[in-house]
């Protein structure tokens, strides 16, 4: 076991830890390391410094802190009750719906208030315990925006960056929560309080200067191009938008690799060898508008604009928070939707849609990633949306085509995608038409242009920019 030690230079606070714990049939336990662009990022300026994370573990009443070399973990634990009301309640029954544009109706309850509370008060404690004098701390996410301001009270020598990985929503929706002025308050106690667009970014200056604090001292100082800065108790906290990004160098070499290259042919062939395939990879989410593609497919095939012999679409749907009531309701209308499109579309043994309900394999996405002609990405509201700029970091061919929502905050990077507003039906049939039947030149010449933006700002690249502006803050 790694034991906790106050030395750690800079330390990552983040709801999970950047591995896994698997119980193995013996009873024996083995770590595995997590997937995912923040811990590709973080992992070697954690290495090269002394280095923490604190997070969960993923398993109820664990507090098994694993054994990596090189690295500090602190693991806080949660008991069954308080993941569901801390995680599953208030994290994704309230602030999620909220913070999407109230697309699903958030629940506000105070027990669930309450212990949302006291999970960011044990993770405070955890990350003071393990930070060295004058560490860099990275808080990430919304899970823990009370975080800050309750880490800067036990120890007010540390530098506190924030990162928020989803929307902020705007001002008006966000007045609704109960406890708004406990929420803008707790992220006021970082230095650096980052969101992926300026909008955000904006929304939450405002609110600073009409919730912050309770007294004429806090106030907002204004937006000055990126940053905006808001005066907190005789200091100043940096507000700005760092857009967040993937390992596009990493993902790009995989792509490219013989096994891959070959997995996506046998996939084509798999499906029929159809002349079209259209793509969607998302977590099982109702603001991922899966509904939306598949509504504007079933009407592209019954206007004969798409031939169901020559086009298979297939949808992989990663489960996810499946004991909220929202998300099974979610589930019953996207397998029936299915249902229709291949009861009324599909030829016995080929189906027009192929839809995969589980957890797909690294590599096995990234082949799907290379034979898929056309990629879906219609959410109804996404901070950034990371399976978009995959799927362009995989098209080293220059092939293949991205429809993408208009309100993800990709769509402000990848301008040569065929953007459409997944409110509007007309709108988003027209796009995936248009990618399905672009000229090769023209698709060659967009995709070439989506590479070369993914290709340069990628996640290494988003940190580091993050980092820097946070170790020159100086709270004046």
């Amino acid at each position: 076991m790694t034991a906790p030690t106050p030395q750690a230079e800079f330390v990552v606070v983040a709801n999970r830890l950047p591995v896994d714990k698997e119980v193995l049939p013996d009873g024996s336990v083995r770590w595995k390391r997590s997937p995912g662009g923040l811990v590709t990022a973080l992992e070697p300026i954690l290495r090269n410094h002394t280095g923490a994370w604190v997070g969960w573990s993923g398993v109820p009443d664990s507090d098994d802190n694993p054994d990596i070399e090189g690295l500090t973990v602190r693991a806080v634990p949660l008991s069954s009750t308080e993941i569901a009301e801390y995680y599953e309640g208030f994290s994704n029954a309230t602030l999620w719906p909220l913070y999407h544009d109230v697309i699903a109706k958030p629940e506000y309850h105070r027990e669930w208030w309450n212990t949302y509370v006291a999970i960011n008060e044990r993770f405070a404690k955890a990350t003071a315990e393990t930070a060295g004098r004058g560490a860099l701390v990275w808080v990430q996410d919304y899970q823990l925006q009370l975080v800050p301001k309750m880490l800067r009270e036990l120890r007010p020598d540390l530098k506190i960056g924030f990162f928020l990985h989803i929307p902020f929503p705007p001002v008006e929706l966000f007045m609704q929560l109960p406890w708004r002025a406990e929420i803008v308050d707790g992220l006021l106690g970082a230095d650096l309080i980052g969101f992926h667009l300026p909008d955000g970014a904006e929304n939450f200056l405002y609110l600073a200067n009409r919730l912050g604090g309770h007294d004429a001292s806090r106030r907002s100082v204004g937006v000055r191009s990126r940053f905006g800065s808001v005066e907190v108790d005789g200091r100043v906290a940096k507000v700005g938008a760092f857009p967040i990004s993937i390992a596009s160098g990493e993902i790009d070499a995989a792509s490219k690799s013989q096994e891959i290259r070959k997995r996506a042919r046998e996939i084509r062939k798999e499906l029929g060898s159809p002349t079209t395939i259209l793509l969607g990879v998302d977590r099982l989410d109702y603001t991922k508008g899966i509904d939306v593609r598949l509504k504007a497919v079933s009407e592209l095939l019954a206007e004969n604009r798409l031939d169901p012999h020559e086009t298979v679409m297939v949808q992989l749907a990663t489960p996810s928070r499946e004991r909220v009531e929202s998300y099974v309701a979610m589930r019953s209308e996207i397998e029936q939707l299915v249902g229709h499109i291949n009861g009324t579309f599909a030829e016995v043994g080929q189906p027009v849609v192929q839809y995969l309900n589980r957890p797909i394999p690294r590599d096995e996405l990234l082949a799907f990633f290379v034979a898929a002609d056309v990629m879906l990405v219609t959410p109804l509201r996404d901070g950034m949306n990371l399976v978009a700029k995959e799927y362009v970091a995989c098209r080293s061919d220059l092939g293949g085509a991205l429809v993408l929502s208009e309100f993800t905050g990709a769509a402000a990077e990848l301008k040569q995608a065929y953007q459409a507003n997944p409110y509007d039906m007309e709108g988003v049939k027209a796009a995936i038409e248009a990618a399905v039947k672009q000229p090769e030149a023209d698709g060659r010449a967009r995709m070439r242009a989506l590479r070369r933006q993914v290709l340069t700002h990628d996640v290494e690249k988003w940190a580091k920019s993050f980092l820097d502006t946070l170790r020159d803050t100086d709270g004046r």
